[in-house]
């Protein structure tokens, strides 16, 4: 999931914290968020997590054992995060196929938010895989969830369509994953979001292209 378009995961403020332990657990992981998108895991201290969450460190100390055990809960806690993004792609009744492009309308959306088009899942998979594997599997299990996504639809619509060419849907599905992780990765260096969206663009194409006719059921 890209963009820390103002990670909230509830509304909430500093007298609910003090009440209210999950409150204050939660507050903590926004706090780590924010500072991890913008500094990275190594970077970012206990002691500027609770600063930006408003918490003692006796606090942060009686929800989690340590950084790593946050950062662990932060990666779970994007991929809920994104998939609730996602999921208002199947909100409405609607073809696989049609399902796959509202899930690039959603990714093109990302791209027009203040916030820089970034993904907190591929930022620490390339700062901390070569030397945590805790987290290069956590991370790799946010990864194939949102390959999922797409695995599973175009399957169904490889089902329901005519295919140009034989296509095995899970390599296409990892081919798009790796198109939108690589796409924010140069899009920040580049400082350029319309490339993203000319990204997706090719993207959804090339998709439609994998069908005879994307419209029209083999039924029909």
């Amino acid at each position: 999931m890209q963009s820390n378009v103002a990670y909230r995961l509830v509304g909430m403020n500093n007298k609910e914290s003090r009440k209210q332990p999950e409150t204050t657990r939660r507050r903590l992981i926004e706090a780590t968020v924010a500072l991890m998108l913008k500094r990275g895991f190594n970077a970012t201290t206990v002691d500027e997590i609770c600063a930006e969450a408003g918490v003692t460190k006796g606090s942060f100390f009686h929800h989690f054992e340590n950084k790593d055990d946050i950062g662990q809960a932060v990666v779970k806690a994007w991929g809920e995060f994104g998939q609730s993004v996602y999921a208002e792609a199947w909100k409405q009744p609607g073809e696989p196929l049609e399902e796959i492009h509202r899930l690039f309308d959603i990714m093109d959306s990302l791209t027009r938010r203040p916030e820089p088009c970034v993904c907190l899942v591929g930022m620490l998979t390339q700062e901390l895989s070569g030397e945590h594997p805790g987290f290069r599997a956590a991370c790799a299990r946010e990864l194939d969830t949102w390959t999922e996504m797409f695995r599973s639809r175009l399957e169904a619509a490889k089902r329901q369509l005519r295919p140009t060419a034989d296509f095995e849907a899970a390599e296409v599905a990892w081919f798009l994953n790796s198109l939108w992780q690589g796409s924010a990765l140069v899009g920040k260096a580049r400082q350029s979001m319309e490339m993203i969206r000319a990204n997706l663009r090719l993207a959804r194409a090339y998709v439609d292209l994998l069908f005879a006719n994307p419209h029209q059921p083999v039924s029909q």
